[in-house]
């Protein structure tokens, strides 16, 4: 793993959609939403990223993703941006399979589920990042995982599977 050649430990500065959301079901970070990269490759598995302890639920593993820019970025695009931000994912090395939403009404959290058309190494691009790894799809449990990836994990492993062949050969092989 290689750093951003700018100082990772840098927190960006914050956008108009980088704000707390309070609702019924908890406070949820993203005045538009959220949403994350869950980025695969046959050969290696998932890309996870290490929270850094001072962000929320910190030193859990998750996916690169953030709060949406604004109203008008699409779930898609936030999760691309984020991923780029955050883990060096070049947009041109990303097909993207479907996305998977949680959506409270007052907030939203959408999972782009990708492949990886190519493998490379990740970079950690600011200071939300401790680590960021491929890791094996049968590995994944094995981690300590952000409660939400560790919620949604079996259904978006089982749906990587049924959306691409080469995936499907790996996660079930």
């Amino acid at each position: 793993m290689t750093r951003a050649p700018h100082d990772p430990r840098a927190r960006r500065p914050h956008g108009p959609g980088d704000a707390w959301v309070d609702g019924p079901h908890g406070r949820y970070w993203g005045r538009f939403g959220a949403a994350g990269l869950l980025l695969a490759h046959p050969d290696a598995g998932v890309l996870l990223q290490l929270r850094a302890e001072w962000s929320h639920l910190g030193g859990t593993w998750g996916i690169p993703g953030g709060a949406r820019h604004d109203e008008h970025e699409s779930a898609v695009e936030g999760a691309l941006r984020e991923a780029e931000e955050e883990a060096g994912v070049r947009r041109e090395l990303v097909a993207v399979l479907a996305e998977s939403a949680l959506d409270y009404g007052y907030w939203s959290y959408t999972t782009v589920l990708a492949r990886a058309t190519e493998l490379f190494e990740p970079v950690i691009g600011d200071a939300e990042s401790v680590s960021l790894r491929w890791v094996p799809f049968d590995r994944v449990d094995s981690l300590p995982l952000h409660p939400g990836v560790a919620a949604g994990w079996p259904s978006w492993r089982a749906e990587l599977a049924d959306l691409d062949p080469e995936l499907g050969a790996a996660i079930l092989g």
